[in-house]
């Protein structure tokens, strides 16, 4: 827990921020302070409102002279406890709302922190450009968020994750200077690029305050089937027929298993079956194109050769947009259809997309022998090698001595993944859940640069200090 903020420190802060610019009101407060998950609960003797990025360099200013911990908060959507406090000023980007540009001959948008990811997508929409960055938390999730912890999302495939969508950012570095390095360049070859060192840094060199996004033109055609297949290794190899069939227009190629899509159906209202009849594992498959009726005729392909030499079991197509966000209400409530089924022992890894069904295999042997009738639901982005790997409570079992055996399961699961030469946090950061953890597989010498970079940039560590090295 941090120390308590001196008083004088708080009036100052009261001081800079003016009538609406913060509070100390537990109701105010309360729903910042939980995880959505309600793994993480905290503290914070202040939250600061900043409305404008002198707002935001003011009270980061006033927190490092006294050498007061921040920690800052987006739309608290986080998954790895990074942004609920244990004490710190919250700092949180709400009020930073504003669009400020969005140029379709230069394909950008320039958006504050507090935009929401959905208000993005609306506004890119507008002008027939849209933001290709898409997560199941979009009405919540936040520009700002979405850069510090480099978020992935569905169409990681095509389009790659956050860090290949930001052009510039505008941040408040943990002295309280501002760095304004808006840029919409594709090219700037002039010296570190210090928006990178932002990107994924999960605030703790600095507060983004605004960020220049790339936009891509609008598709003419798209299409989305859901489709029901025999095991990972089948779905592995569709993937590599699904890209030469389609010249790289694979927009997203997720993985479920069969327990996760039943999750679904019991727990998420409006849920039906796509198929008739169960699968082990599924795969939802989304190409476009540039071209009228050209990704509909790729898939259709695509299907019948999957059909005929039996790597596709069953298949649906959506026929309509309606039908589309159906299939996908079924891959993006994987994790809240989870929730009514008790304690959960929560992965997100990644490993070479070669290796995917190989880790598939050999955590669920460990997980079934480490914890007999525990109940493993996977899901995710078998594209890039982003696994979601779940292990419940068996039936019946008891919550808190699932819970109890967490950290040891955990370890079982992330020695495999090192193993095979992945990573413990593919697209979520490390946060205050995997920082301890993170140190048992970085090299010395890369924990030696990261906190070298950090205590140049933070030498007080007062930017969410219990997060990173």
């Amino acid at each position: 827990m941090t120390a308590p903020v001196p008083a004088d420190v708080l009036s100052r802060l009261k001081a800079v921020l003016g009538d609406g610019g913060w509070s100390q009101d537990p109701e105010r407060l309360a729903p910042k302070l939980l995880e959505w998950r309600d793994r993480w609960t905290g503290t914070t003797p202040f939250l600061a409102l900043p409305k404008t990025t002198a707002d935001v360099a003011a009270v980061v200013g006033v927190c490092f002279e006294a050498g007061v911990p921040i920690t800052t908060q987006g739309g608290n959507t986080g998954l790895v406890g990074g942004q609920i406090p244990q004490g710190e000023v919250l700092l949180s980007t709400e009020r930073l709302r504003a669009i400020r540009d969005l140029d379709a001959f230069d394909d950008v948008i320039v958006a504050e922190a507090g935009v929401t990811l959905a208000a993005v997508h609306e506004a890119a929409a507008a002008e027939r450009r849209r933001f290709p960055l898409g997560l199941a938390s979009e009405g919540s999730a936040t520009v700002g968020g979405v850069v510090s912890t480099n978020a992935g999302g569905t169409q990681v495939l095509r389009y790659g994750m956050a860090r290949n969508l930001v052009l510039g950012l505008e941040a408040v570095l943990p002295t309280g200077e501002v760095w304004n390095g808006l840029k919409r360049l594709r090219k700037d070859n002039t010296g570190y690029d210090l928006k990178q060192l932002l990107i994924g840094a999960e605030g703790t060199l600095g507060v983004v305050t605004a960020a220049a996004l790339k936009l891509v033109p609008q598709m003419a055609s798209r299409a989305v089937a859901f489709i029901g297949v025999a095991s990972p290794a089948d779905a592995i190899k569709l993937l590599t027929r699904a890209k030469e069939e389609t010249g790289g227009a694979v927009e997203a190629f997720e993985l479920m298993g069969r327990l996760g899509v039943e999750f679904a159906l019991r727990n998420i209202a409006g849920t039906r079956d796509p198929l008739a009849e169960p699968h082990p594992w599924y795969l939802l498959a989304e190409f476009s194109s540039g071209e009228p009726g050209s990704a509909e005729a790729a898939m259709e392909r695509f299907l019948a050769a999957g059909l005929e030499d039996g790597l596709v079991r069953d298949a649906v197509v959506a026929q309509t947009d309606a039908q589309a966000k159906a299939l996908w209400a079924i891959r993006e409530t994987q994790s809240p259809a989870q929730k009514p089924e008790g304690a959960t022992w929560k992965h997100d890894v990644s490993v070479p997309v070669s290796q995917v069904a190989t880790f598939l295999d050999r955590a669920t042997a460990a997980m079934q022998a480490f914890s007999p009738g525990a109940r493993i639901a996977a899901f995710g982005h078998v594209g890039d090698g982003n696994i979601h790997y779940d292990v419940l409570r068996p039936d019946g079992g008891s919550d808190a001595e699932h819970s109890a055996r967490r950290d040891a399961g955990s370890r079982i699961v992330h020695d495999l993944v090192d193993s095979l030469g992945g990573s413990i946090s593919a697209e979520h950061g490390l946060g205050a859940m995997k920082t301890a953890e993170a140190l048992r597989y970085k090299s010395p010498v890369e924990v030696a640069a990261m906190r070298a970079i950090r205590q140049a940039l933070d030498p007080k560590r007062i930017m969410n200090p219990r997060v990173l090295f």
